[in-house]
């Protein structure tokens, strides 16, 4: 499996809950994965029950079988401290700069430049390795920007390897691209069974694919379970009402008589079957439309007391159980 687990997906969709749910998975049986976050909102941080990330790697969970799972939320101002020390030892002069907003300024002005760093920062991690030649995190899984621009994310160091034809900058950006254009990577797409999040997860598969970005799978995510299938379904729209009534009144819930409680809840059950169904109609044409798209499809169960930690753990178990390598 790739070691690079890039997680997009429309905003709505739960794309850092998966993110983390992945990451958990992944660790497992001794392995130590680390959670990156690149948008600044502290969202794993409140997934996981913990203060707020700071810009260092810090170990925030322990998966089944004992594996780690660290975190990090990358600043992009600390993340050219570092850069501009790692190629020009720069040293005080670069915290210098910090004090003077000269960082914030270029970061500012050249938001490419943002996200070179971003994405650097996490294939550095991607390919450290410790004294003794083994690498330090088995797998990198990064909460990504939504899937409207995650293209242009991840294949911003292309740009920069091109404008910059020699030297550091040049041979950062390719380094960086060698790393998301491989096998080593893949990224993957958080949707809903929904009209609109599944064409943005199409169009954002056609762009990664025209970009020669590694598309990995279609996550669908809070999927609700199946009450009625076609066949209970159809039985609802043939039966008639007084027979629904009935059999209501059989089971206890009102009386026989015309008018009673029975009949009355006849029609509000007919509503809301005529909603389920469809609701059960849309969703089978959207598992439709991404079983047309050519990639493995994941299903993720809607939580029905909500998500907190041992719901996120709850999630990380069904991946488990799908065939992730």
């Amino acid at each position: 499996m790739s070691r690079l687990q890039v997680v997009s997906g429309k905003g709505g969709t739960g794309k850092t809950t998966v993110a983390a749910a992945l990451a958990l998975a992944l660790a497992t049986e001794g392995k130590r994965t680390l959670l990156v976050e690149v948008e600044g909102r502290q969202g794993i941080a409140q997934l996981f029950e913990t203060e707020a990330l700071p810009y260092e790697e810090r170990k925030i969970a322990v998966a089944p079988g004992g594996g780690e799972v660290y975190a990090l939320a990358i600043d992009p101002e600390l993340a050219l401290l570092d850069y501009l020390q790692m190629f020009y030892k720069l040293g005080g002069a670069g915290r210098a700069l910090k004090k003077l907003g000269a960082i914030d300024f270029a970061t500012t002005i050249a938001p490419g430049l943002r996200d070179v760093l971003l994405t650097g920062k996490a294939c550095e991690a991607v390919r450290r390795k410790d004294k003794s030649g083994r690498f330090t995190y088995d797998y990198v899984v990064m909460d990504a920007p939504p899937t409207g621009r995650i293209t242009r994310f991840l294949n911003v160091n292309d740009e920069v390897a091109g404008l910059a034809k020699i030297g550091p900058i040049h041979n950062q950006a390719q380094a960086v691209m060698r790393v998301l254009k491989s096998p080593e990577t893949a990224v993957h797409l958080v949707t809903l069974l929904e009209e609109m999040p599944v064409q943005e997860t199409a169009d954002g598969i056609a762009e990664l694919r025209a970009a020669r970005l590694p598309v990995g799978r279609i996550i669908v995510n809070m999927v609700r379970p199946e009450v009625l299938d076609a066949a209970d379904l159809e039985l609802v729209r043939s039966v008639p009402r007084t027979a629904v009534a009935k059999s209501l009144s059989t089971a206890g819930l009102g009386g026989a008589r015309r008018g009673g409680n029975a009949e009355k809840l006849v029609d509000p059950l007919v509503q809301q079957a005529g909603e389920y169904a469809e609701r059960y109609e849309l969703e089978h044409e959207q598992r439709a439309v991404l079983g047309e798209l050519g990639l493995p499809v994941h299903e993720l169960p809607l939580l029905a007391e909500g998500m907190d930690l041992a719901g996120l753990y709850e999630l990380a178990a069904e991946l488990r159980n799908q065939d992730l390598s």
